[in-house]
């Protein structure tokens, strides 16, 4: 069994556009990515046989006395394994600890073994759920334009506690949210044309609520933008949420 301290790490990933599962991995927020197949064998030639053996499948089986092959065996130790697992789904992209343990857990490795590997993962930096928080923020707010509510929503859903959430939040005031919810506005204001001004509403304030802005908000800067272009909207009577 070899030691936790001897194990090589790999060093932390960039931070990608957008996450990423591991090829044929499921996580708790119930994202899986299919991946490739596995490479094999099978197709490089004939199998061959040897004084009774049996011939290998290309789907797969027994052959020279029934020994299986293949790729490499899976380690039969539950660390070596759980780190094994834990350093492939790191590659390209960070993991919060709570996908990581959840990944653990489908692979039927005891809860001690997983948080003795968590635990060694979080101790050299490969698993830091405060930094995932950060990055995560900055990255959806600014490709995709969401707002605190929506980043916090996502961050619960992949097991960030509560004050990292919070104090990557922090980097984001009311001014930033709502020059984001003008450019967000304006890149859709063309497509409304020639609505009626309630549906053009309805559509420009519905995109914002859905990327997590308040209701308050939303109608106010879509507000704004139809009377730079022209439109009459009246007094709305709007007050901020």
């Amino acid at each position: 069994m070899t030691r936790r301290s001897e194990w090589p790490l790999a060093p932390p990933q960039p931070w990608p556009p957008e996450e990423r599962a591991a090829p044929g991995e499921q996580f708790g927020d119930g994202s899986q990515d299919s991946g490739g197949p596995v490479p094999s064998r099978a197709g490089v030639g004939p199998p061959r046989t040897t004084g009774g053996g049996r011939r290998r499948s290309r789907a797969g089986g027994e052959e020279q006395g029934g020994q299986q092959s293949g790729g490499p065996a899976e380690p039969s130790d539950p660390a070596e394994r759980a780190r094994a697992l834990c350093l492939r789904l790191l590659t390209g992209t960070p993991r919060t600890r709570s996908q990581l343990a959840e990944a653990l857990r489908k692979k039927e490795i005891p809860e001690e073994v997983a948080g003795e590997v968590l635990d060694r993962f979080e101790e050299v930096g490969l698993v830091d759920d405060s930094a995932f928080a950060t990055a995560w923020v900055e990255s959806r707010h600014y490709s995709r334009g969401l707002a605190r509510r929506a980043l916090a929503r996502e961050l619960r859903t992949k097991g960030v506690g509560s004050e990292a959430i919070d104090e990557a939040l922090e980097q984001l005031d009311t001014g930033q949210e709502e020059e984001r919810a003008r450019a967000l506005v304006e890149r859709k204001l063309r497509s409304t044309e020639g609505l009626e001004r309630e549906k053009r509403v309805r559509r420009l304030a519905g995109m914002l609520a859905r990327k997590g802005y308040s209701e308050g908000l939303a109608l106010r800067v879509v507000r704004e933008a139809l009377e730079a272009e022209g439109e009459e909207t009246g007094e709305w009577g709007l007050s901020e949420s």
